[in-house]
């Protein structure tokens, strides 16, 4: 269960990065396009390009990454002009951030940029989507993740169980997760280690939750105390936040992540997230992603192990398509999901989690977890 202690210098190497060293790179772009028209060259901004076509699986890593495709955008093509200058409005601004140590959502940073041009009825921007394409753009030019250029999104998720941190940005506050009272902590956006600094764990192992309900479930049965583990409730889809906080504990505490969601395609492709990395965020996987986590349920299987015929629900269209999907992908190619995927197809049913509250309520606290747990009774 223990993850691999191979370093990885490229990457610790980006952990690393100070703003500083992110502003020089922004800088060093932004000069590189003041050459150009010095020059009366047409200016270039690039990129990586993004989408399917561009991701690859690393088996030896186990990890989703972005290929080697470029995207070029010059300032004279009228089809990119639009977007090149809202790019350079984007970089000057994460620019501005860094060099004066300031944050903001990317919902501000919009809001920041947005204007309508001088003399002319053309705004900057139309919508939040174009400036969000800008920004993600602008990470990959300069190799680097949003977090590290001060911009964040609306945080989810949350912490539980004999974790404390520092907030050195706040008062250089220190907390212990396991004792702000049932809710534990709310999972900030930016957890970058020159702001949130990990104290010190007692945990044997990290467990991910997919709902909030069955992170609750498990606070109050003192699942974390019992067990000797940090609970993470990731409230559906993993936030960036959120697996940023899974990796740094599974690369500088060495901690095992374990997840639990519900049994259908959209669960399983919330574990494959943690685990591989996703396919929006291949170029940040080194970041993000837990190769060596596990899955612990729900599964199909489960339904007849624990007599749960009786509370499945009928896979809907969404879950027919995303598993046929999945049937396909690289990182599913393994006996044990295709089994699983197989399955989820042949009989068409999901199982939640907690349909475990059918045989008792603290059922899946003083059941079914320990004895998944003990038994290593894992997907890969």
């Amino acid at each position: 269960m223990m993850p691999k202690k191979k370093a990885v210098k490229k990457t610790a190497k980006k952990e690393k990065q100070t703003p500083k060293v992110i502003a020089g790179r922004i800088n060093e772009m932004a000069k590189g396009i003041v050459r150009d028209i010095k020059k009366e060259t047409d200016p270039e901004f690039i990129t990586q390009q993004r989408g399917r076509s561009n991701v690859e699986f690393d088996e030896a890593k186990g990890v989703l990454r972005l290929g080697d495709k470029k995207t070029t955008r010059t300032f004279l093509n009228i089809g990119h002009a639009k977007k090149f200058m809202q790019t350079m409005l984007v970089s000057s601004k994460a620019h501005e951030y860094l060099k004066h140590n300031k944050t903001a959502s990317i919902r501000e940073i919009y809001y920041e940029l947005k204007h309508t041009v001088p003399n002319t009825k053309e705004n900057t921007f139309e919508g939040q989507t174009e400036s969000d394409s800008c920004i993600v753009d602008l990470e990959h030019s300069v190799d680097t993740i949003r977090e590290k250029l001060n911009l964040h999104a609306n945080p989810k998720g949350t912490l539980y169980g004999d974790i404390t941190l520092r907030d050195k940005v706040h008062h250089n506050d220190k907390f212990n997760c396991g004792k702000l009272g049932r809710g534990g902590w709310s999972i900030m956006s930016r957890l970058e280690p020159e702001e949130i600094e990990i104290v010190s764990v007692d945990a044997k192992y990290i467990l991910v939750i997919e709902t909030a309900a069955m992170y609750e479930r498990l606070v109050e049965e003192r699942f974390a105390q019992k067990n000797k583990c940090i609970l993470v409730g990731t409230g559906g889809q993993a936030a960036r936040g959120t697996r940023r906080l899974i990796h740094r504990l599974y690369d500088e505490k060495k901690l095992p992540v374990l997840c639990f969601t519900d049994g259908d395609p959209f669960g399983w492709y919330i574990y494959s997230v943690i685990k591989q990395g996703s396919m929006a965020l291949a170029a940040h996987s080194d970041f993000m992603a837990c190769p060596n986590a596990k899955y612990i349920g729900m599964t199909l299987d489960d339904v007849e192990t624990y007599s749960l015929q009786n509370v499945t629900e009928k896979m809907k269209d969404g879950d027919i398509k995303r598993a046929k999907e999945m049937l396909e992908y690289p990182w599913f190619q393994n006996k044990e999901w295709q089994l699983q995927l197989k399955k989820a197809l042949k009989e068409k049913i999901r199982i939640e989690q907690q349909a475990l509250a059918n045989k008792r309520l603290d059922f899946v606290a003083t059941d079914y977890l320990p004895q998944k747990i003990k038994k290593k009774d894992f997907l890969p």
